[in-house]
Parts: C-alpha cells; structure tokens; sequence
C-alpha cells in the first residue's frame, strides 16, 4: 500500500492519546504493512529489563526502559516544511516523477 508518509518526516499527533495529542515528532519508521508509524518521543511505553549477559562477557544494564511504539498512521499528519502546519498531502505527478503537495500552502514537499 502507498503511503505518503515516510521516514525523517516531522508529523503532529492529531488524535489519540491525550498526552500525546498536538505533539510533533520525526518519524522514526513506517510499517506499511500494518499502516502504523513510529515517532520519537510519542506513545512511549516502559519495558523492564533483566539484566543479561552476553557471549563477549558484556552486560546488559537492567531498569526500565522508554521505547516509542507504533501509532495508527490515521492519528497523524504531516507537518509542511515550508508552512509549519499539519496539512493534508497530495501527489503531484512529472517528467521527473512523482512529489508530495502541501494542501494547505501548495508547496512541494520533496
């Protein structure tokens, strides 16, 4: 499926969790398969860790952990580079090929 968010992209949080909700971040990873994306320093979740120790004798340090989890790709929206505003994209296509379009401003995105 195409989806025209990708990595490095700042978005903002438009719906979801209200802690959350009118944050921005970039976007650390898109799973198009399961249309989430992963964005830093949102929907962060504390996974505890056991202290393990590895075949080269270096340890894992144990605590709690902060990991950023997946967020439905429908909670978010891109952030115009040019504008500054969540906007709405679209697709214009060229010689050259195909590039995003802010909604909002009509500028081209890359």
């Amino acid at each position: 499926m195409k989806v025209k968010i990708k990595k490095g992209d700042t978005v903002e949080v438009i719906s979801g969790r209200l802690e959350d909700k009118g944050q921005r971040g970039e976007v650390l990873n898109v799973l198009t398969d399961e249309r989430r994306v992963v964005v830093q320093g949102i929907n962060l979740r504390i996974k505890h860790q056991r202290q393990t120790q590895t075949r080269q004798g270096r340890t894992i340090d144990p605590g709690r952990i902060k990991l950023e989890t997946p967020v439905s790709i429908a909670n978010v929206m891109l952030v115009c580079p040019k504008c500054q505003k969540a906007s709405r994209v679209g697709v214009v296509r060229d010689e050259e090929g195909a590039h995003r379009l802010c909604k909002n401003c009509q500028a081209l995105i890359d």
